[in-house]
C-alpha cells in the first residue's frame, strides 16, 4: 500500500450535520473541493454562500441560529492563533468559545433575545488571535480564557463571564437587571461570583450594572437563606435560632450570624462576601471571625453559597458533624442573642 496516497475525500451530500453544513475554505479543500468549485458554487443558483470570511455554507437558504453560532466559531478557528504553540502540538486550552447575550440564549435566559434576534454573535478569543469582527461575528478578547461549558455542543463561556460581556454593551438599565437577576434567581451562578466578574470587567462603576447589583446581592441573599432553611429542615437538623447577632454580656460586639444552636455553641454564616477581585485572601474576613469566636468556645461553620445549591447534604452532614463534635468539649462562653 502506498502511504503517500492521499485519501479519498469524503462526498459532500453524506454531510447533514450542521457542522458539516458549515466549513472553512481549508475544510471544503480537505474534502476535495478547489478554491474555484466553492467560489462557482457560491454565484447565484449555485446553492452555496460566504457568510463570514471563510466560512461557506452549503445550502442557499438563510442560515439557522445553529448554523450562524457554528460559523462564528468556524471563522474564529478559520484565522488560527497569531503565536504557533510550543513543540508542534495543538493548544490543550480552549481556543474560543460563544458569549455574551448568545451564550446566554443557548443558557436559556429568558431576558435575553432569541439567537436569530441577535445581530451580532459574540465570541471569546485570546489576547494573540488576528481576528476582527466581521458580519453577525463580533470579538472579545480576554487576557486568560475560562473553561468553556458544552451546551448543546457549543463551547460556552461561563456565565458570568458571558454576563459580564453582555451588560457591557447594554444601556437599558432594566434589560441589565432583568439578566443579572434571572443569573442569581434561577441558580445560573452566584451573585458574589457574579460581582466579582463584574468587578474583573470594571463594569460595576457603569449607571446601567451599578444600579442593579444592590438588587443582585439582595436577591442572592434572599435565595441563600432560602436554601439554608431548607437544607436544615430537610435534613433534620435541631432547629436553631435565625439570623442573630452574637455579643459578650455588657462587652462587644462578636457579629451577625445566620443561624446559631446555642446549646452546642455552633453557628453558622453563609459567605457569600464579594471582595475586590484585587483582595487576598478572599476569605479573610471570615477566618479572622472564626478564630475570635473559637477562642471563645463558638464553632463557627462556613457555608458557601454553591455547598446549598450544589451539595445541601454534604453541608449538613459538616453542620451535623460540628453538633456532635460540640457534646464532647467544654461548654462555650456565654454569649448574649439579639435578632439581627
Amino acid at each position: 500500500m502506498n502511504h503517500d496516497t492521499p485519501l479519498s475525500p469524503r462526498p459532500l451530500r453524506h454531510l447533514s450535520d450542521v457542522r458539516h453544513r458549515v466549513l472553512t475554505a481549508r475544510q471544503l479543500r480537505e474534502r476535495g473541493v478547489p478554491a474555484a468549485e466553492t467560489a462557482e458554487r457560491c454565484r447565484p443558483g449555485g446553492g452555496w454562500q460566504q457568510v463570514l470570511p471563510g466560512v461557506y455554507l452549503l445550502h442557499p437558504g438563510p442560515p439557522t441560529s445553529e448554523e450562524r453560532l457554528h460559523a462564528v466559531l468556524r471563522y474564529a478557528a478559520h484565522r488560527g492563533p497569531a503565536v504557533p504553540p510550543q513543540g508542534g502540538q495543538a493548544p490543550a486550552a480552549p481556543t474560543a468559545m460563544i458569549t455574551g447575550l448568545a451564550a446566554l440564549a443557548l443558557y436559556g435566559f429568558t431576558a435575553a433575545p432569541p439567537l436569530l434576534a441577535l445581530d451580532r454573535i459574540e465570541v471569546l478569543v485570546g489576547p494573540t488571535r488576528r481576528l476582527r469582527p466581521a458580519g453577525f461575528a463580533g470579538i472579545v478578547r480576554a487576557q486568560e480564557l475560562p473553561e468553556p461549558q458544552e451546551v448543546t455542543g457549543v463551547p460556552a463561556a461561563p456565565v458570568a463571564r458571558a454576563l459580564a460581556d453582555a451588560v457591557g454593551g447594554l444601556a437599558d438599565a432594566s434589560v441589565v437587571r432583568r439578566l443579572l437577576t434571572e443569573a442569581v434567581r434561577d441558580g445560573h451562578c452566584e451573585a458574589a461570583a457574579l460581582v466579582r466578574e463584574l468587578g474583573r470587567a470594571r463594569l460595576l462603576t457603569r449607571p446601567p450594572v451599578a444600579d442593579a447589583v444592590d438588587t443582585l446581592l439582595a436577591a442572592g441573599r434572599a435565595l441563600d437563606e432560602q436554601r439554608l432553611y431548607a437544607m436544615v429542615r430537610a435534613h433534620g437538623l435541631p432547629e436553631p435560632l435565625w439570623n442573630v447577632e452574637l455579643r459578650l454580656p455588657g462587652g462587644p460586639q462578636l457579629g451577625g450570624v445566620d443561624a446559631f444552636w446555642p446549646g452546642h455553641s455552633v453557628a453558622l454564616e453563609i459567605d457569600s462576601r464579594a471582595p475586590h477581585p484585587e483582595e487576598e485572601p478572599p476569605h479573610a474576613p471570615f477566618d479572622g471571625k472564626r478564630a475570635h469566636l473559637e477562642r471563645l468556645g463558638i464553632t463557627l461553620v462556613r457555608c458557601p453559597p454553591r455547598a446549598l445549591r450544589e451539595a445541601p447534604q454534604q453541608q449538613a452532614e459538616t453542620v451535623r458533624a460540628a453538633l456532635t463534635a460540640a457534646l464532647e468539649r467544654e461548654p462555650g462562653a456565654y454569649v448574649v442573642v439579639l435578632p439581627r
